[in-house]
Order: C-alpha cells, then sequence, then structure tokens
C-alpha cells in the first residue's frame, strides 16, 4: 500500500510552526525506516506518525486562521479579503507591473487623476452663506494618561503595514514596556500643535476594482492607502476629543449621519424613506435626487478647511495649528511587490485610510446643509453621498422648481470648494401613485432631470413603488454566494469561527437596513423570512 504525505503549498504560513516541522521529520524518519525494512510493524507505526502529523497540521491552520478572524471580527472588509484568500486563487498583477518604473507610473497617475479633477473645475458663480454664530472654542487639546493611550491602542485593528517600525501585533504584545514612550510622543504633539513629520506619509497599493478588468489599465485600479500604526493612535486621542467638543456644542449637521456617534447609512434611509411614506399617504409624489462626487475627499482644499474649522467650528489656538500640521506636507509613494516608487507630495485632500479624515470632511460640508435649508428643500447626507427631495401635489410644479434651482446652487457651491459634483452619476427617482409619477417624469424631463424607476441608494436597491423586491431578491442571492464560499472552508475553521463569518456575511446582510422592510405587503415580507430561515438552516 503506498501511503503519501498531504500536499501543501509550500508558502502557507502553519507549515512553518515548530510543533508542525517537528513531527513532519519524525514522519520522514518514520517513513525511511519502513522502506528500508519493509517490515509491517514499521509501516503500522509510519502511518500513526502520519496520522499524528495530519492531525498538528490540521490543529495549527485552524489555530492560524482562528487568530486571524477573532482579530478582524469587527472588519468586515479583512474578514472578506480573508475568507476571499481562502476559497479563491489570488488575482496575480502581471509581471511588467512589477518594477520601480511602474510603480512611479502610477504615482504620477493617481496625483494627476485629483489634479485634473480639480482643474476641470470652473467656478463662475460665487456662493455666499452665512455662518451660525459659535459660542464656544477649543483652543487646545488635552494631554492623556497611560491608561488613555493604552485603551486606544486595544482598540484599534492590529493590521500594520511597511511604515511601521514594529508589527502592531508585536507592539500590542509588549504595550507595557513601550508605553511611557508613546504617551510621551503623543502628548508633546498636543502640545506643541505640531502632527510628527514621520507619520505623515502614506504608502499606496493598487487594488484591481474587479478582476474582470484589465490589469494593464491604470485607471482600473484604485489607490488603497496604508498609514503608519502610530500616527492612527495619535489621531484617535484628537478625534476623541474633537469629537466630544462637536457633540457638546452641536456642532454637527442635524442630517448628516456619515461617521457620527449613533449614526449609520440605516438612520440616514429610514429617515428619507419614511418621509416619502408619509407623503405618499398623503396623496403626494415625492422626487428623490441622489448627488454624486468625485473623488471628493481627494479634492478637500486646505485653506478652507482650516477656515471652516476656524470660523464655522470654533476651532483655535494650538489645535488649530495642530490640525493645521496634520493636513499640511504630506506625501505618498506606491508599493507593488518589493518595487517602490518616489515620494509624491499631497497639496490637497483628507488623507485616505486616516481616522480623522471622515470627521474633517464632515465638517468641510457644513455650508451645503445651511444652503440646502434655505431652499425650502429636504435633505440628508451619508458622508458624501447627499440626498435632496421634495413633496408635491397634483398639479403643483413649485417645488420642482425649487429643488432644480437648489441644484444649481448645490453644483456652484461646490465648485467654490473644489469638489466636482458627477451629473453621470447623479440619479432622480420619483416616488407616488403611477399616474401622478408619469406627470411629473414630464415636467422633469423638461428641467433636463431623467428619473429613473429603480435606483442603488446606500447600499439599498431603491423603486418607484417602495416595495424593496429587488432588494430583497439582491439580498438573498449575495446571502447565498457568501454561504456557498464560506461551505468551502468549514473544514480548516472552527466552529466559533464558522459563527463568526456566517454572522460577517449572511446575518449582517440580512439585518442591513432591514427597518427598511416595515410596511410592505404581507408577502414581500414572508418571502424575505423564507429566504433568512433557509439561510440560516444551511
Amino acid at each position: 500500500m503506498k501511503v503519501k504525505l498531504r500536499k501543501h503549498r509550500q508558502k502557507a504560513p502553519w507549515r512553518n510552526d515548530d510543533l508542525v516541522r517537528a513531527q513532519k521529520q519524525q514522519c520522514h524518519r518514520a517513513e525511511q525506516k519502513w522502506r528500508k525494512s519493509k517490515l509491517q510493524v514499521h509501516y503500522e507505526m509510519y502511518k500513526g506518525e502520519l496520522y499524528a502529523y495530519n492531525q498538528i497540521l490540521c490543529r495549527t491552520r485552524e489555530r492560524y486562521f482562528s487568530e486571524i478572524i477573532g482579530s478582524c471580527s469587527s472588519n468586515s472588509r479583512v474578514l472578506f479579503t480573508t475568507v476571499n484568500r481562502l476559497t479563491n486563487p489570488p488575482t496575480q498583477l502581471p509581471i511588467e507591473l512589477v518594477c520601480t518604473p511602474k510603480c512611479n507610473e502610477f504615482a504620477v497617475f493617481f496625483n494627476d487623476k485629483v489634479q485634473g479633477i480639480k482643474k476641470a473645475i470652473n467656478s463662475t458663480t460665487h456662493i455666499t452663506i452665512q455662518r451660525p454664530p459659535t459660542h464656544s472654542k477649543l483652543t487646545h487639546f488635552i494631554p492623556v494618561t497611560d491608561q488613555t493611550v493604552q485603551e486606544t491602542i486595544t482598540r484599534l485593528s492590529s493590521s500594520t503595514c511597511c511604515l511601521d517600525v514594529l508589527p502592531t501585533r508585536f507592539l500590542k504584545s509588549v504595550l507595557n514596556s513601550v508605553m511611557p514612550s508613546i504617551t510621551q510622543i503623543v502628548n508633546m504633539s498636543l502640545q506643541s500643535g505640531i502632527f510628527p513629520e514621520a507619520l505623515k506619509t502614506a504608502v499606496i497599493k493598487p487594488l484591481l476594482k474587479k478582476s474582470s478588468l484589465d490589469p494593464t489599465v491604470l485607471n482600473n485600479y484604485r489607490p488603497i492607502s496604508n498609514l503608519p500604526f502610530l500616527g492612527k493612535v495619535l489621531e484617535k486621542v484628537v478625534y476623541q476629543q474633537l469629537t466630544d467638543f462637536l457633540l457638546l456644542n452641536n456642532s454637527f449637521d442635524v442630517f448628516q449621519s456619515g461617521f457620527r456617534p449613533h449614526h449609520s447609512t440605516e438612520t440616514a434611509l429610514i429617515k428619507v424613506t419614511n418621509d416619502i411614506r408619509l407623503n405618499t399617504d398623503d396623496g403626494k409624489v415625492s422626487v428623490l435626487i441622489l448627488l454624486d462626487l468625485s473623488a471628493a475627499f481627494d479634492t478637500v482644499d486646505h485653506g478652507i478647511l482650516l477656515h471652516r474649522l476656524q470660523d464655522w467650528v470654533g476651532i483655535s489656538g494650538s489645535a488649530l495649528s495642530w490640525l493645521k500640521s496634520y493636513l499640511e506636507d504630506r506625501k505618498y509613494f506606491v508599493e507593488i511587490g518589493s518595487c517602490v516608487s518616489d515620494y509624491m507630495g499631497l497639496n490637497c485632500g483628507v488623507p485616505q485610510g486616516s481616522i480623522l479624515g471622515p470627521l474633517l470632511f464632515n465638517l468641510y460640508m457644513l455650508p451645503l446643509g445651511q444652503l440646502i435649508r434655505s431652499n425650502n428643500i429636504s435633505y440628508h447626507n451619508y458622508a458624501d453621498d447627499t440626498q435632496i427631495y421634495v413633496s408635491l401635489t397634483t398639479g403643483e410644479y413649485g417645488p420642482v422648481d425649487s429643488l432644480s434651482h437648489c441644484l444649481q446652487q448645490i453644483s456652484a457651491w461646490m465648485q467654490n470648494n473644489f469638489l466636482q459634483l458627477n451629473s453621470n452619476k447623479t440619479e432622480v427617482i420619483i416616488f407616488g401613485p403611477q399616474k401622478q409619477r408619469e406627470i411629473v417624469s414630464s415636467y422633469l424631463h423638461s428641467l433636463s432631470l431623467k428619473p429613473s424607476n429603480q435606483v442603488r441608494n446606500l447600499g439599498v436597491i431603491m423603486d418607484s413603488d417602495l416595495n424593496f423586491n429587488s432588494h430583497i431578491k439582491s439580498v438573498t442571492s449575495a446571502a447565498f454566494y457568501h454561504l456557498k464560499n464560506i461551505a468551502k472552508i468549514k473544514n480548516i475553521v472552527s466552529k466559533p469561527d464558522l459563527e463568526i463569518l456566517i454572522h460577517a456575511f449572511v446575518s449582517s446582510r440580512l439585518d442591513y437596513c432591514n427597518g427598511l422592510l416595515t410596511g410592505l405587503s404581507k408577502r414581500a415580507v414572508n418571502s424575505f423570512s423564507t429566504s433568512r430561515m433557509l439561510l440560516l438552516e444551511s
């Protein structure tokens, strides 16, 4: 009988475990002894060692993935990457891309793309918006204790990059030894109003947007930015103090749900959908416009942002100096494999992959809400996704005219603020009785607004009848796809880890924005409930 060791890829990390290598050596020695003697007793010993080797290998592999899944249980993006790596062969970049000249080409391309958008913005109309009075001031950030820094580091993801002096996992394991030094760095930065120069560099890794796209076309890649871990610790400390100040002074836009405590895409969608349903119950038609911006985070003007922080939010002194230092003189380089590009400077935008970036963008957009309200238009924002909508009765077109006028003002304001409204991706949809929808649709066409019967809004497919049939089908289809993917690896991960994956990829999808399904027909709810039961039972 011919017995062979199971074949495993040489690069599998779990094969480097000391216990696995020791057992493998024992297995090889037993095999050599049996092949030399040809005795049955030695053959049985070899089979026993082989069995032990396979058991140890399986346990080590299971432990390896359990550690990854456990550390990323709250990060769906990392979990998706992990599962995708296990179930699908990795997409290899063409060998011609793995070179320094190509890295430089990517670096220039990503920079030129942003600069091209800024240059294309041609502002001919200046929109002036009166800022609200600011009563409180944030003049400085407060020094923090070792305990605060430790809690901050513990809660942050363990992701690391080539810019880190120590791998994040190792840093966390020796945290008690280095804690005083980290706290000193954080407090010196807060007190001096200077963000450390060494932490302003980002490493960009090009990621193909879809596996079906041509990998030789640069425009098919999106830049994935990685920042030093210590910089994120400092950002998180400032983020917490800044957020507390904003909440205390009610500085957030009431209808901004992006990157705020106790707010989410679901709160934004439920607010808008509920308003539309109330209008429909009153026999009115609702018109909803979904605005789309091109590379909004990347084109933010630093001067305008600092002006916004000072005059609209009330930040001054060393706190404003720190934020100015944080934004300015940043740079990046592109890394592909072992090759890197030259450094490129960043003179606009909030840092990608940062903790503070989304919050600063929300503050940058504060005047937009005031502009929309001045036109008596309802709205709701989620970061750079803006929804504006009106309701109207039969034969009434005044609100639609106001909506069109508001859209023109929004476009002008965005140009004033170096933001580009993408008219090709801006979508319009009408809700209400079908006959009235048809009449309003004709009027919208006369204003060069082309309504659709179905749009995707913050990950939810909305249709003119608000029955969410297309959304339910899409959600269940995606959930079955991920369940099938998870089934491929059920033999190499533990049961608790499988439960984490199912929650991250299946039940979370079924639960996402299910508050929108309230009030649907019994047939639609039963259809969704049946699909949910089948998925969870699987």
